[in-house]
């Protein structure tokens, strides 16, 4: 019997405990930037551009789930082929994609997800509150 060698799929995560401030999204920001930049971290397709959308995508959701649900845990895992990003919040509210309108002044930011990701999920979480999670792939 022959055998494959295993590839492994390098993984790495971190987590972080957000307070109810406006100032969160403007720090998780900075904080996905050094998390993905850090030499440690790189791979192969992870550039600048990738960096730029998952910020982007992280300070979108963690205003969203400051505003709706107070507090909020940002989880991220960056591996060869993808980068994800997990928002926890306690909103009692689920959130939801809505069509874009001209005149909106607010309803933008999950569409912006939607359309960044490869994937977005938002899951209700047991306890209250939910978990979106939005998956970029490299």
């Amino acid at each position: 019997m022959r055998t494959r060698p295993r590839t492994h799929r390098r993984s790495v995560g971190v987590e972080y405990l957000l307070p109810d401030e406006a100032e969160s999204a403007c720090r998780a920001r900075r904080l996905t930037w050094q998390f993905l930049v850090w030499r440690g971290h790189r791979t192969a397709g992870l550039d600048a551009g990738h960096i730029h959308d998952a910020a982007l995508v992280v300070s979108e959701l963690v205003a969203n789930a400051t505003r709706h649900g107070g507090t909020c845990r940002l989880r991220l895992q960056v591996s060869d082929t993808q980068v994800t990003v997990e928002v926890y919040d306690r909103s009692p509210g689920r959130p939801r994609v809505r069509p874009l309108t001209t005149w909106g002044e607010s309803g933008r930011g999950l569409a912006m997800v939607h359309s960044l990701a490869q994937r977005l999920d938002v899951d209700p979480v047991s306890g209250g509150g939910n978990r979106v999670r939005a998956v970029l792939a490299l």
